[in-house]
């Protein structure tokens, strides 16, 4: 099904004005965006970020967009992006490495749009880090890593049950084969995120999932159907990412990563890597 873009753009725009995206923290409106070259940057950075495979095309090598993770262009948890530039550099144990807000960009690019990283020192760069950098506006600066999240690690996920939920709740936006709609994007398939995005685990799309979908609300998922859904998602095809082997080089990944690394990480039973 060829995707009709307008459509979602019209739907990024609504979810635009939808839920507030983080209790208790100020997040600035579109309207504060201010006028001149700094203005144009922050909105031409936005415009990226919302129709990324158009305005990108060279760069993104699926059908998603950077705000069909992050809603209400970036304003909503769990994936907001307010505050963002204030916590790099940090460091982050996937790469082993202390990452700049550029590097994790482009991680995204590689990983979640399965494409290629864009170039740092060039204007989409630049303007995409305007726009992170308006939306962390008057937060804190520095990096604190939170403390570990117990919240599912009672619970053990069910792929056939998140078949079964699949079918009933996420398909009608999502499409029978996982390969999305011109309401929703795909979750598996060749255009979606690969098997090296933090989306491929489970206990990273869960929580985003309980706090979002279904996107109309005609439910609402406990935590263990969107566990079982996130798992489901993950055990279907989708694109491989060719550094996967390089992750988590001090042999430190989390227990539901699907592949092997060089530091000897085993797949968890039943996983494959696609």
């Amino acid at each position: 099904m060829k995707f009709s873009w307008s459509i979602l753009l019209l739907l990024a725009a609504c979810r635009g004005t939808a839920t507030p995206a983080v209790s208790s923290v100020r997040v600035p409106a579109d309207s504060e965006i201010p006028s001149g070259p700094l203005g144009a940057s922050i909105r031409r950075g936005l415009a990226l970020l919302t129709a990324t495979h158009d305005s990108l095309p060279t760069y993104v090598g699926n059908g998603l967009r950077c705000v069909s993770c992050h809603l209400d262009e970036g304003r909503r948890s769990p994936q907001s992006w307010v505050g963002v530039t204030g916590r790099y550099p940090q460091y982050r144990s996937r790469s082993g490495t202390v990452e700049t807000i550029e590097y994790r960009i482009n991680g995204c690019f590689l990983r979640s749009l399965n494409g290629k990283a864009i170039p740092v020192d060039g204007n989409d760069m630049r303007d995409i880090v305007s726009y992170l950098t308006f939306l962390s506006t008057g937060q804190r600066v520095g990096y604190k890593a939170p403390p570990p999240d117990t919240r599912w690690s009672g619970l053990r996920p069910d792929t056939a049950a998140g078949n079964k939920f699949f079918a009933t709740n996420c398909a009608r936006c999502h499409g029978e084969d996982g390969g999305g709609t011109v309401a929703a994007p795909p979750v598996w398939g060749p255009r979606s995120y690969n098997i090296g995005a933090g989306m491929s685990r489970a206990r990273t799309a869960a929580p985003f999932i309980v706090a979002n979908m279904p996107f109309d609300k005609a439910i609402t998922l406990t935590d263990q159907q969107a566990l079982d859904v996130a798992a489901y998602i993950n055990s279907r095809p989708r694109p491989d990412f060719a550094g996967k082997a390089d992750d988590w080089p001090n042999g430190d990944a989390p227990p539901d990563v699907a592949y092997q690394t060089k530091a000897a990480h085993p797949a968890p039973p039943g996983s494959r890597a696609h």
